[in-house]
């Protein structure tokens, strides 16, 4: 690797949500990132659904404290706010008034996280928030079971301008053979953008890119595993345009459709 991780997904704020538990378990995640050759993080608690009491400024608050503690400590690591807002009606008026956290709060992207079971039509959010230039960033859509038994709707979402992040550890099986399967033949089709860790903890669900990089070399090639790591990411985090639509397709070829079949 000849630059450093841009982790976009991460759960890193202290007792926020179900992410760090207090500031220990933060700076553990921050020095386990480092260490694994990370230098920027936009933490992303959640926001709308179950975590609607998480407010934008908080985030913002303590982002700045974070940062501070960091500084304190040696941990040469830059976190950023953002957010990951649940699928709900009153998002894009969250969005407008910066009650929900844009990515890196540059006001260009916006992460979304659909329900785990179900996949809900992202079409009127897409188009209400790119008249603002605003891009939706869907989560982990490799782990949600609707996109998983209707395929068919991803190149579609691609096409429409939805950016699509993968978790790092579905690409290790860390998530399940089918998310690990699913998430490889997204790959292979041209449809990722980013990966992001999505970390949760100083202790499972770290927030470690170096594998999922070597695995994309593997199932890709070095500037695949550079683009959506490093190069991309560092855009969003610095509120710069990312080419929507899809990649093009690389020689990995995971039998998905096969794996489907069989299941």
């Amino acid at each position: 690797m000849s630059e450093a991780y841009v982790d976009i997904h991460c759960h890193l704020l202290p007792g926020i949500d179900d992410g760090a538990r207090d500031w220990d378990d933060a700076l553990a995640m921050a020095r386990a990132a480092v260490a694994d050759g990370t230098r920027t993080i936009i933490a992303t608690p959640h926001q709308l659904g179950t975590f609607g009491q998480n407010r934008g400024d908080d985030i913002r608050q303590l982002t700045v404290e974070l940062n501070e503690r960091l500084e304190g400590a040696g941990i040469p690591l830059h976190v950023l706010p953002g957010g990951e807002a649940r699928l709900e009606p009153e998002l894009v008026q969250k969005i407008v008034s910066g009650d929900v956290v844009t990515l890196g709060d540059r006001r260009r992207h916006v992460l979304v996280e659909l329900p785990h079971d179900v996949y809900l039509p992202l079409d009127g959010l897409m188009e209400e928030l790119a008249a603002r230039r605003i891009t939706v960033i869907l989560a982990h859509p490799e782990r949600n079971l609707g996109l998983a038994q209707r395929t068919n709707f991803l190149s579609p979402l691609v096409d429409a301008g939805c950016l699509l992040q993968i978790t790092a550890g579905s690409l290790c099986g860390t998530h399940g053979g089918e998310a690990q399967e699913f998430a490889e033949w997204m790959i292979g089709e041209g449809l990722v953008h980013l990966v992001a860790t999505d970390a949760h903890g100083p202790r499972t669900r770290r927030p470690l890119m170096g594998r999922a990089y070597e695995r994309l070399c593997e199932l890709a090639d070095e500037q695949t595993a550079h683009d959506l790591c490093c190069r991309l990411p560092a855009r969003v985090a610095a509120g710069r345009t990312v080419t929507i639509g899809r990649r093009s397709a690389t020689r990995c070829r995971a039998h998905w459709f096969a794996w489907r079949a069989s299941a």
